[in-house]
């Protein structure tokens, strides 16, 4: 599979790209890219992975990021099967700080939108009444074109500049360290745990994926994405539960030993220190 990090997604013709993706699945690649952008899933399910952040996704789900922020959408593991019949369906929007101007949002009138995109910088996740005009705005944006994009897009930025419907994706100290030499490497670690997470995953086998020893491959993923690769193969297991509590078709000690836990009370531990409740009340709450 091709690697990519830095990613080329802007037009060389507009200033603002807007693109409706249907795929049979999202791209599989972790990467950044100078712009910044505004993605919501319409069709699909899977891990999202930005910074240091690891969420399970679904249609609705709709996030802003700045510029640089490693991010990738992995579809569950269904979607890659030969005879699966499922697709993906996202819609993108992308522009770079500079696309009216160097200076423009550094001028008096722009202070408010400049605070915005720097709070970017985290990645910003929308819920509630933001949400929904995104995903409607979003869906005219790919069928306008020239000055009326420009001014819609404006528009939708002053918008969310003023909404409060966000939370931040990674932590507050989260920090890009990652090189274009590490490309492989990190491509290498969330492929092999998302396809594999179900079963035991030993540190020695990942470690040797990518040559290094243990040691050195727990100390390099600990500092590159915040957490230690038991925690981050927990986190991923994690978000199959609650995707998999959402659906209700399963109960509690089937969907444990389904996302890769042993024992209901190694999994009840994890879920409660990751979600912050049991999965039986994370359950409930679904259901209210």
């Amino acid at each position: 599979m091709p690697v990519v990090l830095e990613k080329n997604v802007g037009s060389q013709q507009e200033s603002v790209t807007v693109l409706s993706l249907k795929e049979n699945f999202f791209d599989p690649n972790w990467h950044f890219h100078p712009h910044y952008q505004l993605f919501t899933v319409l069709e699909g399910t899977g891990t999202r992975f930005i910074g240091d952040s690891i969420q399970y996704f679904e249609p609705g789900d709709t996030v802003f990021l700045g510029p640089n922020l490693p991010h990738l959408w992995r579809s569950d593991k269904i979607y890659f099967e030969n005879n699966s019949e499922l697709k993906t369906h996202g819609i993108v929007l992308y522009f770079t700080e500079d696309f009216l101007g160097k200076d423009f949002f550094g001028k008096f009138e722009m202070a408010g939108l400049k605070v915005f995109l720097e709070n970017s910088n985290r990645g910003m996740v929308w819920s509630g009444k933001t949400q929904g005009l995104i995903v409607e705005k979003l869906l005219e944006l790919v069928n306008i074109k020239g000055f009326k994009r420009i001014l819609s897009l404006l528009d939708l930025l002053h918008f969310l500049s003023q909404s409060k419907d966000y939370q931040f994706i990674t932590n507050e100290n989260y920090t890009n360290l990652h090189k274009l030499s590490e490309t492989e490497r990190m491509q290498k670690v969330y492929e092999y745990v998302s396809k594999n997470f179900k079963e035991s995953i030993k540190l020695g086998d990942i470690a040797e994926k990518v040559n290094m020893s243990e040691a050195a491959f727990c100390r390099y993923f600990k500092k590159r994405t915040n957490r230690s690769f038991v925690d981050f193969v927990n986190e991923i297991r994690v978000g199959n539960a609650c995707k998999l509590l959402s659906q209700n078709k399963m109960n509690v000690s089937e969907i444990c030993y389904d996302s890769g836990f042993n024992t209901i009370s190694n999994f009840n531990f994890h879920f409660k220190k990751i979600v912050g409740k049991t999965p039986s009340e994370y359950a409930r709450e679904l259901k209210n």
